[in-house]
């Protein structure tokens, strides 16, 4: 067989995690001594001797999930082989964590098992849009690959130079960044995206750090449910109901 298909072949690596392309990414889980904590469902294709098994949270953790409607199902890889992940042809992306970063949920595809992961609250009253009143904060030594729709931006906050996003565009930011949604109050509130601006709820950042924003004001693929009038109208992770005030996600 003849085709341009075939010069899509396996790249080359040296480190755990590399893009085989924009949207694919190639995970060796020989390298490290932690194993690969994937999203579920996020393998496409493996080779070698690999074991995949659901990750298991403790007492803690699995509470203040229950809590806060904040869930990332994971999958662990372990053994000696090559993982490779995918989400809905998402944009993929490999990060250093650093100093912590904070993300929603729903934008990460892997990370380290390395890493010590918490849930924390965004300063508000009111549960709004996909980034939601809960996140996850990762920290320690470790790589996380998160997923955007499109490419993404990436924004300097500095003491002198506060950031404001669309709370629905955001998907993750440095953890020593100070953070606030600002947001309706009313039910009623919901409907009226900043009166005819189009514009919803925002997320405001000071301190010093990075803040990570997508080129798309929608839920990413795989919470996808809805369409019609409530699709228009970019319902958070939560639905209506999640957008509520005093809302839940869970």
């Amino acid at each position: 067989m003849h085709s341009t298909l075939f010069a899509h072949i396996p790249v080359e690596h040296t480190e755990r995690y590399t893009l085989q392309n924009p949207q694919l990414l190639k995970t060796d889980v020989t390298i490290g001594s932690s194993p690969v904590l994937a999203r579920q469902g996020a393998m496409v294709a493996f080779e070698g001797q690999v074991e995949f098994d659901s990750q298991y949270r403790n007492r803690s953790w699995r509470n203040a999930e229950r809590m806060t409607g904040e869930r990332l199902e994971l999958m662990r890889c372990k053994g000696n082989g090559i993982v490779y992940l995918a989400n809905f042809a998402q944009y993929l992306h490999i990060m250093d964590v650093g100093r912590g970063i904070t993300v929603d949920s729903s934008s990460v595809l892997a990370f380290d098992g390395s890493l010590n992961v918490g849930i924390v609250a965004v300063d508000s009253a009111v549960e709004v849009a996909s980034a939601g009143a809960y996140n996850l904060e990762l920290s320690g030594d470790g790589k996380v690959v998160l997923m955007t729709s499109g490419e993404p931006l990436a924004l300097e906050v500095t003491p002198e130079k506060n950031i404001c996003v669309d709370s629905d565009a955001v998907i993750a930011w440095s953890t020593s960044l100070r953070t606030q949604l600002q947001a309706p109050t009313s039910t009623s509130a919901v409907w009226r995206r900043r009166g005819s601006t189009g514009e919803g709820w925002e997320m405001h950042f000071s301190g010093s750090g990075h803040v990570l924003v997508q080129p798309s004001e929608l839920l990413p693929p795989q919470h996808v449910r809805t369409s019609g009038v409530l699709g228009q109208f970019g319902m958070g992770a939560g639905g209506l109901s999640g957008n509520n005030l005093g809302g839940s996600r869970a």
